[in-house]
């Protein structure tokens, strides 16, 4: 079928109402700069879900960061979208005003240099992120341990995306299907899915990010939709196979392990931390730290953009008092999360 027959489809489609979450930043952005809500049916609403790493880190985690960059000697090495994350009492960018040290990295593996570099420094990496980013830091440390670094520790808040979205399945049932995310399921693989469409009966598709892409993976949807099927539909498969990408996987297994963890706006997920094992606890800088009943700020919605509930245009605090200078809630701090996303682009 060719791409404008697509879009005529889903631009009649007048059935009942189908809400489908883009768990990805990353289609959340290319879904606005192709326009593809226009594109499509009023009856058919996109959404965003918890795919902002940043987003989700809860405020202890923050708390852990800036206590250590006030210390003499003491220097945490992050990346630039953590700088504007609120702890309990401060962010990044305010400890360092205070006289922390703080230095924003492009790279995990320039923290190895850093510290090789300067070994009267004890180093802090804050490593966020998803599967995505995971094997870089499995990467990091075969290095530290090549190098006999012994002033550098991790402080993990590395999640996993499947975890969430069953919670997701479990608790929000009026969303029908998921795009699933393209990053992620480079190195998960498609097959990850199976079981959650198999046990909640939803269409789990995964696309690449160019705009027909994204039309496509749609129509998918609602072709399932509509003949009742509910299966994993893998239109990403230049990049993504079914069992993922087995060396990035070796990877994880050998330096991670399984764990609760808790997401900011959510709470304790199981099985949703990727946590450094036993054997390599010497590198891990305190990561075992879990949420206290962090409420999100008064007014703010992030908890249900986060879960799906709205979209970010619905809070009433978004382009008025919250914006990416000045953010309220956490996703408003970081170019991946919705909020930051929306800004920019509606």
């Amino acid at each position: 079928m060719k791409i404008q027959e697509v879009i005529e489809e889903l631009k009649s489609y007048d059935g009942k109402p189908v809400k489908i979450m883009e768990v990805c930043g990353t289609h959340t952005s290319s879904i606005f700069k192709n326009g593809i809500r226009s594109m499509i049916s009023p009856k058919i609403r996109l959404i965003s879900g918890p795919g902002c790493p940043v987003c989700v880190t809860s405020a202890a985690y923050i708390d852990r960061l800036t206590e250590f960059s006030l210390k003499e000697d003491h220097c945490v090495l992050t990346f630039g979208d953590m700088m504007k994350v609120k702890g309990s009492s401060m962010s990044l960018t305010e400890a360092k005003a205070a006289g922390g040290k703080v230095k924003i990295l492009y790279s995990p593996l320039m923290a190895v240099k850093e510290a090789g570099e300067h070994k009267n420094i004890q180093y802090l990496f804050a490593a966020v992120g998803f599967e995505t980013t995971a094997p870089i830091y499995a990467l990091m440390l075969e290095e530290m341990q090549q190098k006999e670094i012994t002033n550098l520790k991790l402080l993990t808040s590395v999640k996993t995306i499947v975890p969430a979205l069953s919670y997701i399945c479990e608790r929000e049932k009026n969303i029908d299907a998921f795009l699933s995310p393209g990053h992620v399921s480079v190195i998960t693989g498609a097959d990850s899915y199976r079981e959650l469409a198999e046990k909640y009966r939803k269409p789990f598709v995964i696309a690449g990010f160019e705009g027909e892409y994204i039309l496509a993976a749609v129509y998918e949807i609602m072709r399932q939709l509509r003949t009742g099927r509910f299966e994993v539909k893998n239109m990403y498969a230049s990049a993504v196979k079914e069992k993922g990408n087995e060396k990035a996987r070796a990877l994880l297994l050998e330096y991670f392990e399984q764990g609760d963890d808790f997401w900011r706006g959510i709470g304790i997920i199981e099985n949703s931390a990727l946590r450094l094992k036993k054997k390599y606890e010497i590198y891990d800088g305190g990561s075992r730290i879990q949420g206290r009943n962090e409420e999100m700020p008064k007014g703010c919605k992030c908890t249900e953009v986060i879960l799906g509930r709205k979209n970010p245009g619905e809070c009433p605090l978004f382009k008025t008092v919250c914006t990416p200078l000045h953010a309220v809630g956490p996703c408003m701090v970081s170019s991946e999360g919705a909020c930051g996303i929306w800004y920019q682009n509606s």
